[in-house]
């Protein structure tokens, strides 16, 4: 099997990567695609490509591989901040892709793609449903909503094989923070375990849905084989996680790290960044995907103890 992971020089990408090349899944050949070229992976190799440029999808299918990752996208805060950018790079090189794909007589790969809750906004119950309408409140969640949209059209006309996955904010993610407008759940955490101050731009009791990085690697690996005729008309699937407070993600980084890791935590209400992250979802029914085998932590405690064992302190992926 030839698997080709669309923004693999990513976070998730090289997580997912790793757990592949580690025997996660079988394949005979893998491809790692990225703006910048990922780091040199044994037994993959490895290519620069921009997928919004004319031709560059094309290039990418030339071999047909049978799986797809599609994890390349601009982040919410900045798609918010360049329209045009959003646009280009999460919609219109998605649907490029799946043109390429379509283009391509007796092709039908499964398509794994990357979606988010924000293709949700506000007004909403306090748990979302599996099948709620989608009502996106920034130009992220639109973009994402419109590739899940086709996504789920060119599956049903036998295009491709499509499932999308609708991520929870993923927490803790290692590195360096990112132009990401939720980038802050990670930082308040990360930073102080670290020694370092962090900036809480929200109020204390701001909720959310959360899921570590090793629970979204294991989503996309489930994805992969999943039996999508189970799937119904909507390729799109709500992904299991956790509903937690600021505060209660605080309360969790006491019992871990202590008070002096607490005190680290500076609050610097951010209005831009209330503005796009006040409306996401604060909890997922996520039914369907549960019974499907996907599974999440249910604890901070523990999402921070997947940090501390697989990421810290921060080490190459």
């Amino acid at each position: 099997m030839h698997i080709l992971i669309l923004g693999a020089a990513g976070m998730l990408g090289r997580k997912l990567t790793a757990a592949i090349t580690g025997g996660a899944l079988p394949f005979s050949r893998l491809t790692l695609a990225d703006l910048v070229a990922p780091p040199d992976v044994p037994g993959a190799s490895s290519v620069a490509v921009n997928l919004a440029d004319p031709g560059a999808a094309e290039l990418l299918l030339q071999d047909r591989p049978d799986l797809i990752f599609h994890l390349a996208a601009i982040v919410s805060g900045e798609a918010e901040a360049d329209l045009a950018k959003g646009y280009a790079v999460n919609l219109d090189a998605s649907r490029a892709l799946f043109d390429a794909i379509a283009a391509r007589q007796g092709y039908c790969p499964r398509l794994v793609f990357a979606s988010s809750l924000a293709v949700f906004g506000a007004p909403f119950p306090k748990v979302i449903p599996d099948d709620f309408h989608l009502t996106p409140r920034t130009s992220y969640g639109t973009q994402k909503a419109m590739t899940e949209l086709l996504l789920s059209d060119y599956s049903r006309r036998g295009l491709l094989d499509g499932v999308a996955l609708r991520l929870p904010t993923i927490c803790i993610r290692p590195g360096k923070p990112n132009r990401a407008a939720s980038g802050f759940y990670s930082s308040i955490l990360r930073e102080p375990l670290n020694g370092l101050p962090a900036i809480l731009p929200v109020r204390d009791t701001l909720r959310h849905w959360f899921a570590s990085p090793r629970a979204a690697t294991g989503f996309f690996l489930r994805a992969a084989t999943l039996d999508t005729g189970k799937l119904g008309p909507s390729r799109a699937l709500s992904m299991p996680g956790l509903s937690a407070s600021i505060a209660e993600m605080i309360e969790a980084l006491r019992r871990v790290a202590g008070q002096g890791a607490v005190d680290l935590i500076r609050r610097e209400p951010d209005p831009v960044i209330q503005a796009i992250v006040e409306p996401w979802a604060e909890a997922c029914e996520a039914t369907t995907a549960r019974a499907l085998g996907f599974a999440a932590e249910s604890s901070f405690d523990e999402i921070i103890g997947v940090y501390l064992k697989d990421d810290f302190p921060t080490r190459s992926i």
